[in-house]
């Protein structure tokens, strides 16, 4: 750690600035000093592990059904029983976590990558540019994220690709909005005008200028849409539009489980839980991102 001198004018003597801390160490004592932030980050931690390991750590075939063992009570055989094929509640859960994960993953990828490049080129290039764009957006705008996703999912079909590709298209006008308004704003900064004033291209000074300096806020917005889209994916698998059956998919087991709601709640209560708790630890990091990235907050927290 490096310590600056800096004079000072009124008691004419030359004192020690305080340390200087690296933006990667602020930001981690930000985040780590909230510890709502804190469990948020465990659970996503978790839910990354339990996907990857799920082959390994689900003690069940999630898909093979046991007619000989439906609709079990917890038990030390099945910790969250089973449901009405006999496949165990606790495999099934695990291995749903890698297709809540995929999901998020691929659907903020595409909406990302559609709508960063979209409001780039809208807020670089204005005028009629913009306005074409900016048209379309507001349209897509208009319907709620949720029923749009369900309307293009119904019109493509079901399964695991089709969901992604609609949930990723219904996300695209925030982060193409967002870009928008941060490229208008850091267009007009000076070292923007310089580019122009040396010759950089527009595509130069898009991807090496506008495109780092406004991702911060986007960072915010991945983590927030990671949540969004889990909990779209399991909207549509509830409504039978999502995964195709027999794979795990915790929307779905959801809906099979509502059906024996009263004699053994826990079919339906295990998924929604891991659903809850992975979307708030999304919305929980996400809201730490946020105060950590803001400038307004730097030198305060």
């Amino acid at each position: 750690m490096q310590f600056e001198s800096k004079y000072d004018n009124r008691t004419n003597e030359i004192t020690e600035a305080p340390p200087q801390v690296s933006e990667f160490r602020r930001i981690f004592k930000v985040m780590s000093s909230r510890w709502v932030v804190v469990f948020g980050a465990i659970i996503v931690l978790l839910l990354v592990l339990t996907a990857f390991l799920a082959p390994w750590i689900a003690p069940y075939d999630p898909i093979k059904p046991d007619l000989s063992s439906t609709l079990q009570q917890p038990s030390r055989a099945h910790l969250l029983g089973t449901d009405a094929l006999g496949r165990d509640v606790l495999s099934r859960i695990i291995h749903g976590a890698w297709v809540s994960l995929r999901v998020g993953i691929i659907a903020v990828s595409i909406a990302g990558g559609i709508g960063i490049i979209l409001g780039l080129v809208a807020g670089y290039f204005g005028r009629w540019v913009n306005n074409i764009i900016m048209r379309i957006i507001d349209a897509m705008m208009a319907i709620p994220p949720l029923p749009l996703s369900l309307a293009i999912a119904a019109l493509l079909g079901g399964g695991l690709t089709n969901v992604m590709i609609s949930v990723g298209i219904s996300l695209i006008p925030t982060y193409c909005r967002l870009m928008c308004g941060q490229v208008l704003t850091i267009k007009e900064s000076d070292y923007i005008t310089a580019a122009h004033v040396i010759g950089a291209s527009d595509i130069r000074i898009m991807l090496r200028h506008l495109l780092p300096n406004s991702f911060p806020p986007l960072l915010v917005l991945i983590t927030l849409n990671m949540g969004i889209a889990i909990l779209a994916e399991a909207s549509l698998s509830f409504l039978g539009i999502g995964i195709t059956p027999p794979a795990a998919a915790w929307g779905a087991m959801v809906s099979d489980g509502y059906k024996y709601l009263f004699t053994n709640p826990v079919l339906s209560f295990a998924p929604g839980v891991a659903v809850m708790l992975v979307v708030l630890s999304f919305n929980m990091v996400g809201d730490g991102l946020r105060d950590a990235l803001d400038p307004r907050l730097r030198g305060i927290i």
